[in-house]
């Protein structure tokens, strides 16, 4: 999971952005620069992507204010286009009706909303009107100066258990070894490691995912257990190993070679990250002119 630091408080014009608004922001990023670089990469950017979400978040509210201010046209067929849009992601209106009560959100509610956000991707467009998609050449000069940016690691598939002693004394240690013991003798007599996981991990993945950290490259985990897993073999159940989190039993899935990326496989991604780099810049400098004209405040 990508770590970000406490999320400050923050006003435009003196209405408070919402925390949760700042979290989607942090969130967007995330999955955007994940289809574009490693997801260590993406990690060790976290720091920055945070403060990138702030201040997406603060442009966001002054777009969603200048766009109410200019009135754009939003009709109905948008709104019902863009509701059914959202309907069939979630998995159809039943399901759409339940995430809605979830939020304390009525029907009319959520498509004020929908309004709300058409009259902004209006005003988007409005402003980015004009800016040209990449041209090959650029597309081409962005492969060759980034190749190795595009390149996927040695990576590894695993689960684990982990149990944490319930303090620090020797023989809370020595009963987490324990039970991880027995773990292992019942994994190794043909238990399945999934359940186990299930059962007694002290990891949410384990109530979750029957322990499963799904892939994951050198680097991304702690080093006592980067260098357990990458030095298994597939299939290979661990002895009982020890980190600053506690003790863990490794089981290694599967395991994936490093692969060079080729122009052809990432051209369309490449474009993407351009024309949105691109688009991003002019929507950018618009938002900081309407910032300078805004009052804004950001408490730590």
């Amino acid at each position: 999971m990508t770590k970000k630091q406490a999320i400050p408080t923050v006003t435009v014009n003196g209405q408070v952005i919402p925390p949760q608004a700042i979290e989607y922001e942090f969130g967007r990023l995330v999955r955007f620069y994940s289809q574009h670089m490693p997801e260590e990469q993406v990690r060790a950017q976290a720091p920055v992507l945070q403060q990138r979400a702030v201040d997406q978040a603060i442009g966001a509210k002054l777009l969603f204010d200048q766009a109410a201010k200019l009135d754009l046209l939003v009709t109905d067929a948008d709104v019902d286009e863009k509701f059914q849009e959202v309907s069939e992601q979630v998995g159809g209106a039943e399901k759409l009706a339940e995430a809605l009560a979830k939020q304390g959100l009525s029907e009319a509610d959520f498509r004020a909303q929908l309004t709300r956000g058409q009259r902004v991707e209006k005003l988007i467009a409005k402003v980015t009107e004009g800016v040209p998609d990449p041209r090959e050449s650029d597309i081409s000069a962005h492969f060759s100066a980034h190749k190795d940016e595009y390149k996927r690691e040695v990576r590894v598939q695993a689960q684990h258990v982990l149990v944490k002693p319930k303090n620090g004394s020797p023989q809370a240690k020595f009963d987490a070894i324990a039970k991880l013991n027995e773990i292992r003798a019942r994994v190794t007599a043909g238990g399945d490691f999934g359940a186990e996981a299930g059962a007694h991990s002290d990891c949410p993945s384990g109530k979750a995912d029957g322990g499963s950290l799904g892939w994951f490259s050198r680097g991304m985990m702690v080093p006592e257990f980067d260098t357990a897993v990458f030095s298994m073999k597939v299939g290979e159940l661990s002895d009982v190993i020890e980190t600053p989190f506690g003790f863990h039993l490794i089981y290694k899935n599967d395991e994936e070679q490093a692969v060079e990326a080729s122009f052809d496989d990432v051209r369309e991604s490449i474009r993407d990250f351009l024309r949105h780099t691109a688009r991003g810049e002019v929507v950018a400098a618009y938002v900081a002119d309407l910032r300078e004209k805004a009052t804004v405040k950001i408490d730590a």
